[in-house]
């Protein structure tokens, strides 16, 4: 953790939705003239798409099942470790973006699916990352512990599968079935290196839907925000003004003493309104020590 140069993660799985979240944060960024060096968690894959296909074909071959993005083996723990390091002591550190498609990629004159040059980060105000592994700890390697603001995002599971089924049939073009094997094959991993990250977090956010889910790779739809409820779980409650937030949140009520349920529609206000005030508090104990 760094007063001078604080650190923001947003952490979750494939299909949680941490995507959504992070457009509400760059509202917030951009509304209140914050300056974040915004990381995308894919950056710090090992390998790029073509030999990310080679290596799990590898690992498949010598009887590894469980070998996945989720995972120590596919990813650059250390590097990402060193960048948060670096960030939090000197307000920089070596970063580079992962293109997904086409469109990311024209910029760069590169195929999708590469990783751009690593680069020196620009001077911001904080530091945000999101992604899979902003809370991860291993035996060698603890990300967590450098970040001020660790935020986790996590459907109940059989939610997530909906959307991450969906967005892979959608975006991907894969099949019910090849995306069921790819939630099979990450679930050792899921176990031992995601859900131990929201143990972690300050705040964490879970949508549960009110309708039935009960079994995802059947669903035809998605859950609406509407058909939703949103648990919010502080990790220490103290300072957290609950009287606003029930106030202001329009049907939520508390179910524990650090416990918030808000409607699905309103997370994103819910995230203003938490989040917002937290964010201008990191910049302000930010400028208060840095030397004029």
């Amino acid at each position: 953790m760094s007063n001078k140069h604080p650190i923001i993660a947003i952490t979750g799985s494939s299909g949680a939705g941490t995507t959504s979240v992070t457009r509400t944060f760059e509202n917030i960024f951009r509304r209140e003239k914050v300056n974040a060096a915004i990381i995308e968690g894919d950056s710090f894959h090992r390998y790029d798409r073509q030999a990310m296909k080679v290596a799990a074909a590898e690992a498949e071959k010598a009887g590894n099942r469980t070998f996945s993005h989720f995972g120590e083996d596919a990813n650059l723990f250390a590097e990402l470790e060193q960048l948060f390091r670096d960030y939090a002591e000197s307000g920089t550190g070596a970063s580079r973006k992962y293109l997904h498609d086409a469109e990311e990629a024209a910029p760069f004159q590169q195929p999708p699916g590469t990783f751009t040059p690593w680069q020196n980060l620009p001077p911001s105000d904080l530091l945000f990352y999101e992604g899979l592994h902003g809370g991860v700890q291993t035996s060698s390697v603890d990300v967590a512990r450098f970040v001020d603001l660790l935020i986790g995002v996590v459907p109940v599971i059989n939610l997530e599968w909906i959307q991450k089924i969906h967005r892979d049939k959608a975006t991907r073009g894969y099949s019910t079935e090849a995306v069921t094997d790819v939630i099979l094959r990450r679930m050792h991993e899921y176990v031992h290196y995601i859900c131990p990250q929201f143990t972690r977090t300050h705040i964490n956010f879970q949508r549960v839907p009110v309708v039935d889910t009960s079994d995802p790779f059947i669903a035809r739809t998605i859950p609406t925000a509407d058909e939703s409820l949103v648990v919010i779980r502080f990790a220490n409650p103290a300072g957290i003004d609950f009287p606003y937030l029930l106030s202001m949140l329009h049907d939520s009520w508390m179910s524990r003493a650090n416990t918030l349920v808000v409607p699905g529609g309103k997370m994103d206000l819910a995230m203003q309104l938490i989040f917002t005030p937290m964010i201008l508090r990191l910049v302000e104990r930010k400028k208060r020590l840095s030397p004029p």
